[in-house]
């Protein structure tokens, strides 16, 4: 994901502490994703504490708003709600081969840290799997083409559960 200059932290110029940012990520952030899921926008709030010290920055970053996407159902575009946090630990030492999701190895020298990667992480991360509109809302076209279609039929029961069953009862 191409990384966004208005989600770039300058850390360097900041005193040892707590310091808090707040990001709107909207249209340019979710055409940057490049995922065809995300094309449609959304607004979404990203909040982070950061917490400077000498050799770390620990990022707590919490999200919550929507991301709009279509449908699984009738396929019209709704507004899913996403929230969540994740924490991210920058560590200042540069050194290689760190291997760990949560730990990410900075440079003695940087001074600055950018989060998009980690918003569109937090995002995904905290968006349901499945995206339909609650009850009553899809298309009614849509509805209306799926109960002409459906196929009302309830299978025959399997003749090997009734063998279980009689042994079951025997016992």
């Amino acid at each position: 994901m191409e990384a966004l200059a208005e989600h770039t932290i300058h850390f360097s110029g900041l005193a040892e502490g707590e310091h808090t940012f707040d990001f709107l990520l909207s249209e340019p952030f979710f055409k940057a994703t490049g995922m065809e899921e995300y094309e449609l926008g959304g607004e979404v709030n990203a909040h982070v504490e950061l917490d400077r010290s000498e050799h770390l920055l620990v990022t707590n970053i919490s999200i919550s708003g929507y991301v709009t996407v279509p449908c699984d159902h009738c396929n019209a575009p709704m507004q899913q709600p996403v929230a969540g946090a994740q924490r991210q630990i920058f560590k200042l030492t540069g050194e290689e081969g760190i291997d760990d999701d949560e730990l990410v190895s900075l440079d003695t020298y940087a001074h600055e840290v950018n989060l998009t990667h980690y918003f569109f992480e937090c995002i995904t991360l905290h968006m349901p799997i499945r995206h339909v509109h609650p009850e009553g809302q899809c298309d009614p076209e849509v509805d209306q083409a799926f109960q002409e279609i459906k196929v009302e039929h309830s299978p025959d029961p399997d003749p090997r559960w009734d063998a279980l069953k009689a042994l079951k009862k025997k016992n």
